[in-house]
C-alpha cells in the first residue's frame, strides 16, 4: 500500500511517495508552487518526475499547505502577558501564523488594522473562567460590527463565552465556542482552541482560499507547520529526549521545541506564563527568499556580511537578496552566492532561536543578586533537527547550525551542545501527515531519513 504525501510550500510543492507496508521511502520530487494560478499545476509538474508505474497503487493521499501565506490568524485577549499570550500559543500550535495580537478593549483604529491584515480567522480570548467578562463582550460587539467577515473562535471566560458568540453571530460567517485558553491564572489550556482552529481550516478557510478541489483530490489535512510539529512530537516521544526543530523557509523561519524548559540555573526564579511542552514560534520577517529583505532589516546588513568568508559590500548583498526575493525559485549561480545563502540561513537560525528561547535577567535585593528566567531554557537540549531547502542542500549543515548557535549572548538560553540531525529527504511535513493514521510507518520513515550530521560544540 502506497501513500502520496504533498506539501504545498510557499516556494516549492514537495511530493513524497512512501510505502506503508512494509514502510519505506519510494521517492521525492518538487516543483515551483503555483499559488498565483492553480496549485494543481505545480503538483502535476512534481508528479511528472516519477515513473508512471511508481504512481500505481496509491491508496492514501494527504496534503498540507503553507502556500499563499499559510493560515493567518489575529489573536485578541485581555492582558498581554496572560490571555493574549495564551491565545497566541494556541494559534501557533495549530500551525497558524499570528499576524497580529491585541490586548484589552479594541479601538476603532485597531479594528481597521485587523481588516487591512486580511486574516483567515480571529481567535477571541479574555478573562479566566469566572473572572473579568466585560472586555470579551465589548470586543465581540466591535468585531461583529466591523464587517470583518472571517470565522471567529471564542476561547475565553466560559461564563460569557456563549453570550459573546451570540453577539458575533450577527456579523461574522461562523462562530465556534471552545474551552478557555487560560481557565485559571498561569494555567494554559491550548488544545481545545487548536482543534477548533484546525477544524475551521478544513471546513471554512479552504473554501475561502479556493482550495476545495485540492482538498477533494489530495486530502488537504492541515497547515504545513502543524504537520512538522506532529513529526517533531513523534521524534521526541521516540527518542525520549529534549528536541528543538528548526524549519527555514523562503517566507518564514519556524522553531519548534519539545521540552519542559524549566530553570537549570540554581536559585533561578521563573517569571511569566508557563511555556507549553510543545512550543512553536514563527518569524514572518525571517526567510531566505520571500522575506530575505526583511531579514536584512531585522538583523542588520553588517551582521550578515560578517558571516561571509570573504569581503563583500552591502550593495552586492542587497542586490542578491532583491533578486532571490523577487524570484522565489531562484538558486545561487556560483560559489559566492552560495555563501550569501549560507549567511542568510545562519542569520535566520540565530535570530529565530533567540526569539524562541528564554532569557535570564538579573536583579539585586538586600540579600544579593538573584536571577529570573522568562521563557524556555533550551541550553540542555540534546537533539537539534534542521529542515528546509537551504539546510537540506547545504554542503556542511552541521557547521552551518553550529555557527548559528554562537549567539555571543550568555543570557540567551539557546541550545549549547546538541546532536545535530538533518531532515535529509526534506520530508518531515510528509511524516507529520502520517502520524495520526499510520504512526508506525511515520516512525519508520523518521528512522530512515533523519541523518546524524554531527555534534555542535558551542
Amino acid at each position: 500500500m502506497k501513500a502520496l504525501l504533498i506539501d504545498f510550500g510557499s516556494t516549492f510543492t514537495k511530493v513524497t511517495l512512501a510505502n506503508l507496508d512494509p514502510p519505506g521511502l519510494l521517492g521525492t520530487a518538487q516543483a515551483p508552487t503555483t499559488a498565483a494560478t492553480d496549485l494543481r499545476e505545480g503538483l502535476v509538474e512534481a508528479l511528472g518526475s516519477f515513473p508512471p508505474r511508481l504512481l500505481e497503487g496509491i491508496e492514501i493521499k494527504r496534503a498540507c499547505s503553507s502556500a499563499a501565506g499559510g493560515l493567518r490568524i489575529v489573536a485578541v485577549g485581555l492582558v498581554p502577558a496572560l490571555t493574549v499570550k495564551a491565545a497566541r500559543e494556541a494559534a501557533l500550535g495549530a500551525g497558524a501564523r499570528v499576524v497580529a495580537s491585541y490586548a484589552y478593549t479594541l479601538t476603532l483604529r485597531e479594528i481597521e488594522e485587523i481588516k487591512n491584515l486580511r486574516p483567515d480567522l480571529l481567535l477571541l480570548a479574555g478573562g479566566t473562567d469566572g473572572g473579568e467578562r466585560r472586555t470579551i463582550l465589548e470586543n465581540a460587539s466591535l468585531i461583529a460590527g466591523s464587517g470583518l467577515g472571517v470565522p471567529v473562535v471564542v476561547a475565553g471566560n466560559k461564563v460569557v463565552a456563549s453570550q459573546a458568540a451570540a453577539i458575533l453571530e450577527s456579523g461574522v460567517p461562523r462562530v465556534v465556542v471552545t474551552e478557555n485558553v487560560m481557565p485559571e491564572v498561569n494555567v494554559l489550556n491550548p488544545e481545545p482552541a487548536r482543534k477548533a482552529i484546525r477544524d475551521l481550516y478544513l471546513e471554512e478557510i479552504t473554501k475561502a482560499r479556493g482550495l476545495e478541489r485540492i482538498q477533494q483530490e489530495a486530502g488537504l489535512a492541515m497547515p504545513t507547520p502543524l504537520a512538522v510539529m506532529k513529526a517533531g512530537e513523534l521524534l521526541q516521544k521516540t527518542l525520549e529526549k529534549d528536541v528543538v526543530l528548526i524549519d527555514i523557509g523562503g517566507a518564514t523561519t519556524d522553531v519548534h521545541s519539545f521540552c519542559e524548559g524549566k530553570p537549570r540555573t540554581s536559585g533561578c526564579i521563573y517569571k511569566g506564563l508557563p511555556e507549553p511542552f510543545a512550543k512553536r514560534t514563527v518569524e514572518g520577517d525571517l526567510g531566505v527568499r520571500v522575506s530575505v529583505l526583511s531579514l536584512l532589516e531585522a538583523v542588520g546588513e553588517n551582521a550578515v556580511l560578517s558571516l561571509l568568508p570573504f569581503a563583500a559590500g552591502g550593495d552586492e548583498l542587497t542586490a542578491y537578496a532583491a533578486r532571490v526575493s523577487a524570484v522565489r525559485e531562484a538558486i545561487p549561480r556560483n560559489e559566492r552566492e552560495e555563501e550569501f545563502d549560507r549567511a542568510f540561513a545562519i542569520a535566520c537560525i540565530r535570530e529565530a532561536l533567540r526569539r524562541h528561547a528564554g532569557r535570564l535577567t538579573e536583579a539585586y535585593t538586600p540579600e544579593g543578586r538573584i536571577w529570573f528566567q522568562e521563557g524556555k531554557d533550551l541550553t540542555g537540549v540534546e537533539v537539534l533537527v534542521g529542515t528546509g531547502g537551504v539546510l537540506v542542500h547545504a554542503v556542511d549543515p552541521c557547521g552551518l547550525i553550529e555557527e548559528s548557535l554562537r549567539q555571543g549572548d550568555p543570557l540567551a538560553l539557546t541550545p549549547r551542545r546538541p546532536d545535530c540531525f538533518l531532515d535529509s529527504a526534506y520530508i518531515l511535513a510528509a511524516i507529520g501527515l502520517l502520524v495520526d493514521i499510520y504512526p508506525e510507518a511515520a516512525r519508520a520513515l523518521l528512522r530512515e531519513t533523519l541523518k546524524h550530521a554531527g555534534r555542535c560544540t558551542v
